[in-house]
């Protein structure tokens, strides 16, 4: 969690939503769930609160949990702008979490399975809290495939291993997906907001630099990676202030269980 810890101070400048969407995401959660009037709700993996914050600002029975310190203490921070709300935030790993089987009427699961190690353990332990006819609420940012930053992050992914670093592949969403709808009642998509995001090379260089695993790298390796990457981005797009505009969107896949449904 180190490396968490030291990107979290400028963990929202480059991951900031446009305003509007964070209160968006928590209308369709809400409507979702559509189970009781204030459901008890656990975001697992709730970093900074850029997610959670319009729970708590609403007074939502939100709990917050995430294992960096630095995240969450950047979630408190928030707080001394916004007088009488304090979020209730829990460090912990959300492979062991400190709740009792069936507490949460719903888990949200927002941009977590990037560096899980054991994805399983973390989903069944996210079922075990959940209550037998709960909501799951996988969320995540979509832009296109062929846009700026896919094209970008493709060509970090090259760079690397033409310098002979191979990242193991973390990133077990389609699988947790999957282990979710196996044990599901049902699914559905829900897109929770849209906007048009504008993207620069340059932009994507300074978040790129900030991201938890490319910052574990050895810092030689890193500069080297992003010198490469920085002059791809030029001959491709000409400039690295070049704008882009590319349609966004937040997704939700949700999930509703049932008795049978528990892990």
């Amino acid at each position: 969690m180190a490396v968490f810890d030291a990107v979290a101070p400028t963990f929202d400048r480059y991951r900031a939503l446009p305003d509007g969407v964070p209160d968006a995401i928590r209308s369709a959660v809400l409507a979702a769930i559509a189970a009781t009037s204030r459901p008890r709700l656990l975001d697992l993996g709730a970093g900074t609160g850029r997610i959670g914050w319009p729970f708590v600002l609403a007074n939502d029975d939100y709990v917050g949990v995430d294992l960096s310190l630095g995240m969450l203490r950047e979630f408190v921070g928030r707080a001394a702008s916004r007088h009488g709300h304090r979020p209730r935030l829990v460090q912990s790993d959300g492979q062991l979490l400190p709740f009792r089987d069936g507490t949460f009427d719903a888990i949200l699961l927002i941009q977590v399975f990037a560096g899980l190690t054991d994805w399983r353990r973390f989903v069944a332990e996210a079922k075990r809290v959940l209550r037998a006819a709960g909501t799951v609420c996988v969320g995540r940012s979509v832009a296109p495939e062929d846009g700026l930053d896919a094209r970008m992050k493709r060509r970090a992914k090259a760079i690397l291993e033409e310098m002979g670093v191979h990242l193991d592949r973390m990133n077990a969403r389609e699988d947790a997906l999957r282990c979710l709808e196996a044990g599901s009642r049902s699914r559905a998509r829900i897109v929770a907001a849209t906007w048009t995001a504008a993207r620069t090379p340059r932009r994507f260089l300074d978040r790129h630099r900030t991201g938890a695993r490319f910052s574990a790298l050895a810092e030689p390796v890193r500069d080297e990676a992003l010198r490469r990457l920085e002059a791809w981005a030029v001959a491709a797009f000409g400039t690295l202030d070049a704008v882009v505009a590319e349609p966004s969107a937040f997704e939700l896949q949700v999930f509703k269980f049932g008795e049978d449904g528990r892990a």
